[in-house]
């Protein structure tokens, strides 16, 4: 081996120059749970922290968010980014607020950076995702984002069987939708923990699955990290110490000392919960999922609940990991299989999982939410996001109520023709009339006329890393485009603009260049333009220089 010997002189020459470049990157450091204050420079807007809260993005004065043992039953991550080609990042959770002239970190579980990268906010973007999540180069099944998925939650609710998905997948082809994934949702085993079809729902669920391949479709099934108490397999559980223990509010008490696992309250009761800072548990885990594949011919997993609220308490595990750090320990799972979804996630940025936005209801309100909170997502990493079920996917705004608002219902697929994904639940040809499933039939028609575009750009982001949807702000720094948030990028190319209120027209906010609509017409930005957008219509816009 050959030695390169540099002279004294030659080798502090270097240092300095290394600091020069290092020093823009490590502004300013905290230290653990000392209260920081980074000045706002001025025209700077702020994003990131959690996705739930990204239609309050940017951030103005006043605005406060606490990441630790808190997601907004959404994704999140230790991230904030700027308008100015900054970023500030921790490995652990941490408490933000914005005044008139500085961001305010406190009750920070680690040290704190604020790092210089460039001048907007892509600069910010593309360098924290280099650093600290860095992209893997792998993305999900792509059946995901070609085709439109089905979900039979708000069509069955708890009573998943059979028949009925039979009859709600035979639905989808006989009214002229294309197959795609189709996932069966809660409450297809007879408790949690035990991964086989109950018999008394699904008589033969190895045939049922046969029956939806030779139709086209993938499926998914919803599974949670919980285990029913006082069965079989909670016991056996148990007695291998792969649960979660209770400490009996004694900090004191060690793991191995603890006498019985935690109950858990969840939204579907009381249940213990796997403890994933333990790798057995991770391998038992993952064995059920595979005998599911085998067994049946599943092809993925719903991942739902392992919500950071859940790991809070009087909890004991194997490993002493925070709240939040079981959650990313939750979302690690995913990774196995291509067909994955989740909802609840930190800090798995960059990772080849799907992201579903938190259950929206039925209204004009929650529609509004879906562009900033996706496009919030891209900005934490999340780039694999899928906008919610179309039409709302919270159960509880459709108890009572005594019809659909079929304009929202096609205003809801229509702002989701263009993102990653497209997702159904409720049965369009059951609640709407001809002229609204026609009008939602043709939200699918764009999609599928944009779907090589769409891969595409999906394919480019797995290797880059940056975000599928992007508000106009990472596109087009510079313009005074932070305040849009009923627009999106699909890539650098497809300006979207959906109707989001029960209106025909809308107001368009053209960036410069020039951008040529659905209908052939060409508007040259920057421009302000209303146009008329009747139900069937979806305003997008190619860029075309």
């Amino acid at each position: 081996m050959n030695y390169h010997i540099m002279t004294i002189k030659k080798l502090a020459k270097q240092i300095v120059t290394a600091s020069l470049i290092i020093l823009p990157f490590f502004s300013e450091a905290q230290q653990i749970g000392q209260e920081q204050h980074f000045k706002i420079l001025k025209g700077e807007q702020w994003y990131g922290g959690t996705v739930d809260e990204g239609s309050q993005a940017p951030y103005q004065a006043g605005y406060n968010f606490d990441l630790f043992r808190n997601n907004n039953d959404n994704q999140s991550a230790p991230l904030l980014l700027s308008s100015s080609g900054r970023y500030i990042w921790s490995n652990q959770p941490f408490k933000f607020s914005i005044s008139k002239d500085e961001v305010i970190i406190s009750d920070n579980l680690d040290s704190v950076t604020m790092h210089t990268s460039g001048k907007t906010l892509a600069d910010a973007f593309n360098s924290a995702s280099h650093a600290q999540f860095k992209a893997s180069g792998l993305m999900p099944d792509s059946l995901l984002f070609a085709s439109p998925q089905y979900n039979t939650w708000i069509e069955l609710v708890y009573n998943q069987n059979q028949t009925d998905i039979l009859k709600y997948a035979h639905s989808i082809i006989d009214n002229g939708f294309p197959p795609g994934v189709l996932m069966i949702d809660d409450n297809w085993a007879d408790y949690y923990g035990k991964f086989a079809f109950r018999k008394d729902r699904f008589p033969d669920a190895k045939q049922m699955i046969t029956e939806l391949h030779q139709m086209g479709f993938k499926v998914m099934v919803w599974v949670s990290p919980f285990i029913s108490s006082d069965t079989q397999i909670f016991r056996e559980l148990n007695d291998n110490r792969l649960l979660i223990m209770d400490s009996k509010g004694d900090k004191d008490l060690k793991w191995q000392d603890a006498s019985k696992p935690a109950i858990i309250s969840w939204w579907n009761g009381y249940s213990s919960c796997l403890d994933f800072t333990n790798p057995a548990a991770q391998t038992w885990y993952r064995g059920q999922l595979d005998s599911m594949m085998s067994n049946y011919g599943v092809d993925g997993f719903k991942f739902d609940a392992g919500d950071i609220e859940f790991y809070t308490g009087d909890i004991l595990t194997y490993q002493k990991k925070n709240a939040n750090e079981q959650c990313e320990l939750w979302g690690s799972m995913g990774a196995y299989f291509k067909l994955n979804e989740y909802r609840a996630m930190w800090k798995r940025g960059g990772q080849p999982l799907a992201e579903r936005l938190r259950d929206k209801k039925h209204n004009w309100t929650d529609l509004k939410k879906l562009i900033p909170n996706i496009t919030a997502a891209g900005l934490l990493g999340y780039q694999f996001t899928c906008p919610d079920m179309i039409g709302g996917g919270e159960y509880g705004s459709f108890i009572g109520l005594a019809k659909y608002d079929q304009d929202l219902v096609v205003r809801s697929a229509e702002c989701s023709a263009l993102m990653p994904m497209m997702q159904f639940s409720v049965a369009p040809w059951r609640i709407l009339d001809k002229e609204h499933l026609a009008a939602v039939k043709t939200a699918v028609q764009i999609r599928k006329k944009y779907t090589p575009y769409i891969l595409q750009t999906v394919k480019e982001s797995a290797k880059s890393g940056e975000p599928v949807i992007r508000n106009l702000e990472y596109v087009f720094p510079g313009q005074d485009l932070s305040a849009i948030k009923d627009q999106f990028m699909l890539g650098n190319r497809l300006m979207v603009a959906p109707v989001l209120d029960k209106t025909t027209t809308r107001t368009i906010v053209f960036p410069k260049g020039k951008w040529k609509g659905q209908d052939g017409k060409i508007f040259k930005g920057p421009l302000k333009a209303t146009i008329n957008a009747a139900i069937g219509e979806l305003p997008a816009f190619d860029k075309i220089d």
